[in-house]
């Protein structure tokens, strides 16, 4: 009887933003024996903690995590350079005999991986970046992307219009190459047998779960946090600093709103973002095993992944 060689298993573990995926993928990853690779392109930045809900030391102590704390605010990670961080840090994952978990609500990041993206891997043309980025600064980052979207819808929908960085680098590419950014995104077999576990909540009580959050980071010290980071030198304009959460309080510490408006604007921002992850991960989608958060979920996501039919061949 011929052998069938069968990728190696990697379980992802997606949802949107505070339906509790951090506690969840730690808990499931300790009965796995498994290690989490974070997809989640707010925790990739050293210092800012508070604001992306970052995993606790305690929690990294528990199982180990990568991809957080891997660039400095001032520094960029690409997609194609994730892509490729992320495969290195799996591959070590099963040669240590563990099960990789990749865990996070950043859809492109996310689909990279499981769906083999091969990103435009365009060097950055520095000159003509620092045109866009002048070209936003006079007509403002939702009227440079609503441009990105005449010439390359497909691109522009799949970017937040609040990203400035992703809408220039997409232009960047098409300006340099004369070829739509979307068609230069070309797909490959995924390297890994993949099962994908969604989890939800219903939306009253996602977004309930999501204003508590947000008066527990400013609690914690998220204003601080903010100003320590612009004490270190940090210029206030840096894509990083684009995050929910972190360009409110600047607005605040900058004297243009007060500090409930400032919380007000970080509460609705995320319930926005909350309906644009699920453009990325559907209750429709036929290949997320889709569980409510609730008692013995975890239990039943466990069950299901010791009966996948492929991983026990």
């Amino acid at each position: 009887m011929q052998l069938v060689d069968v990728p190696s298993p990697l379980l992802v573990i997606v949802g949107p933003t505070a339906v509790g995926k951090t506690e969840f993928s730690i808990r499931l990853a300790e009965r796995l024996h498994g290690e989490i690779v974070s997809a989640d392109s707010r925790l990739f930045y050293r210092g800012m903690n508070i604001g992306t809900a970052k995993p606790s030391q305690a929690d990294r102590v528990r199982v180990p995590h990568h991809l957080i704390d891997v660039v400095d605010p001032d520094e960029t990670l690409s997609l194609a350079l994730f892509q490729k961080m992320a495969y290195q840090v799996i591959a070590d994952i099963h040669a240590r005999g563990k099960l990789p978990l990749l865990v996070g609500g950043t859809g492109q990041y996310v689909r990279a991986i499981i769906e083999g993206w091969n990103p435009p891997k365009q060097p950055p043309d520095l000159r003509l970046r620092n045109l866009l980025e002048k070209w936003a600064k006079s007509i403002g980052p939702f009227e440079l992307h609503r441009k990105l979207a005449l010439i390359d819808l497909e691109a522009a929908n799949g970017i937040d219009p609040r990203n400035l960085r992703r809408t220039v680098r997409a232009l960047e590419v098409i300006l340099h190459t004369g070829k739509r950014f979307a068609e230069q995104r070309q797909q490959t077999t995924s390297p890994y047998s993949v099962l994908i576990v969604g989890l939800r909540r219903p939306r009253t009580e996602l977004y309930h779960r999501i204003d508590e959050r947000i008066d527990q980071m400013i609690a914690k010290g998220l204003i601080e946090e903010v100003q320590s980071l612009l004490a270190r030198g940090y210029s206030p304009d840096l894509p990083a600093f684009s995050a929910i959460g972190y360009r409110q309080i600047i607005q605040y510490l900058q004297g243009k709103c007060s500090l409930e408006e400032a919380i007000v604007n970080i509460k609705r921002s995320t319930r926005q973002f909350v309906r644009r992850q699920s453009n990325w991960f559907k209750d429709t989608d036929p290949s997320i095993h889709w569980f409510d958060m609730q008692d013995g979920t975890l239990e039943q996501v466990e069950v299901l992944i010791r009966n996948h039919q492929v991983w026990r061949r």
